[in-house]
């Protein structure tokens, strides 16, 4: 055999043999559970089924055509509250009415090098995202009440800002999250460009496989939260590259150099609220991946003050993940917590918010959390791709399943029109939600609904504080015995 046929067959086995992989890979694993059986307080958790390359399900994003439209729940409309945005993600209601839009995608190189680098690109690529980030803030304005944006300004672009994320306001200051940190600028609601510099308030871990910053204010406004994903699936770049990440950070904001761990041990946090029935903070957080397509469920739980969830050790409380080579802390296993709601295997739960007083969903949905479910890279079926509802009980606890209120994203035929990305309300009471792949902000009410009443919060009982001291230690607990207490003795 001569010596170029030779480097023919020696071809065609390196092309059968890497078509072969690359179809493996690309067809992905099938799951064994629906999504409704891996959600809700009690979500199946099947054996893990650990994968040394993770196999890849992608919906290609095709946008959508000017007549179509997301589904929605029975009751439900939908319409575009504004269109042609440059991958919209945060989107952050102001007082006056107001809306401001992130324009954000990843920081640039934020996918690493070599082959897994090169994969990661293909995959963001053929998703949507990863094609530089626009690094913009816009304020879009409805001027006229009819439901959709009028005016459109581009209250800053570049200039400081990298990959924006998280957004908050208050009393003439808007923070601003960037992947590496928060930025305050003087900001007057009204004004349609940020024009002064910022202050950098506080530092935060920058880039990593989860880039996204989301800001929340205390309800007193006097301290900050910020959310930091961490930099890897398992802390397999070793523990010193994920210090400060996994995890939400507080700052006090009239104390410099304040930051302090507010809570740990959650993989990918990410939309932050708090629950207005008992006013604790809640989280949506996405889980590891390759352990399988049914494992591990993403979830929505409250952030107790130095609560940790487990990352990377232990998943849903009791469950090793035995691939995580790094010792764990001093007696991890005595106050690690378990998630209180599954929302689903991979389905990339982002944005949340929750239902106040004068929202306009109607009474279905008057009391719960509206979750944006991004959607899975590595599941098939294709799963997330739509925007839930979990109920809440008037106790403050999430109830049953989730419940859809956006779908038809997905085409049916593996391509998806957009992805949900993040959610909010008005101020007159609609449900916005950004859609990053179609350039879009979706608007949801139900037609003729009333502005659902305000949650009650709830009130309970305190054990009153010992006030004084008693130097009989028994004294507390005697009791004096009755004559028919007494026992004879025969």
């Amino acid at each position: 055999m001569s010596t170029k046929r030779k480097l023919l067959v020696a071809l065609a086995v390196f092309l059968l043999v890497f078509g072969g992989f690359f179809y493996w890979v690309w067809r992905g694993t099938p799951a064994q559970h629906t999504l409704d059986q891996l959600s809700g307080k009690d979500p199946v958790l099947v054996e893990p089924k650990s994968e040394m390359i993770p196999s890849v399900a992608i919906a290609k994003s095709i946008g959508w055509a000017a007549n179509e439209a997301p589904t929605t729940a029975p009751g439900l409309q939908v319409t575009r509250f504004a269109e042609g945005l440059d991958h919209p993600r945060v989107i952050y209601s102001l007082p006056n009415g107001d809306v401001i839009v992130a324009e954000a995608d990843a920081p640039k190189g934020n996918l690493g090098s070599g082959l897994k680098g090169m994969i990661a690109g293909m995959i963001m690529k053929r998703v949507g995202a990863n094609r530089g980030s626009p690094d913009a803030l816009i304020l879009l304005r409805d001027s006229d009440g009819d439901g959709k944006a009028d005016q459109r300004f581009v209250l800053r672009q570049g200039n400081g800002l990298a990959s924006p994320s998280g957004l908050a306001w208050q009393n003439g200051t808007l923070y601003v999250a960037n992947h590496n940190g928060v930025l305050a600028f003087a900001y007057q609601l009204g004004e349609t460009a940020l024009a002064g510099q910022p202050t950098k308030i506080m530092d935060l871990p920058g880039g990593g496989n989860h880039w996204m910053r989301n800001l929340l204010l205390s309800l007193d406004g006097k301290r900050l939260y910020a959310a930091v994903g961490s930099s890897s699936n398992i802390g397999e770049n070793g523990m010193m590259a994920e210090d400060g990440r996994a995890a939400i950070w507080e700052k006090m904001l009239d104390k410099p150099g304040y930051p302090r761990t507010y809570a740990q041990g959650l993989r990918n946090p990410n939309g932050l609220g708090w629950n207005p029935s008992t006013g604790e903070m809640w989280v949506t957080v996405n889980e590891r991946d390759q352990l399988g397509p049914d494992l591990v469920p993403d979830y929505l739980t409250n952030v107790p003050i130095g609560a940790h969830y487990g990352w990377p050790w232990v998943w849903w409380k009791i469950h090793n993940d035995d691939r995580v080579t790094a010792p764990p802390p001093e007696y991890f296993d005595d106050f690690v917590r378990k998630p209180e709601y599954a929302l689903g295997a991979h389905v990339a739960a982002l944005g949340l918010a929750f239902v106040q007083g004068g929202a306009l969903l109607g009474p279905n949905y008057a009391n719960g959390a509206v979750i944006a479910r991004h959607g899975s890279w590595n599941r098939t079926p294709l799963s997330g791709y739509d925007v839930v509802f979990v109920k809440f009980d008037a106790k403050g606890n999430p109830q049953g399943l989730p419940l859809p209120l956006l779908g038809g994203f997905l085409t049916g035929d593996g391509k998806t029109r957009g992805r949900p990305t993040w959610v909010g309300f008005a101020k007159d009471g609609a449900l916005l939600v950004s859609d990053d792949t179609g350039g879009i902000i979706w608007r949801v009410i139900a037609p003729g609904a009333k502005p659902a009443a305000g949650i009650v919060p709830v009130v309970s009982e305190r054990i009153p504080p010992q006030r004084s001291l008693i130097s009989d230690p028994e004294a507390r607990y005697s009791a004096k015995l009755k004559k028919d207490s007494v026992v004879k003795q025969q």
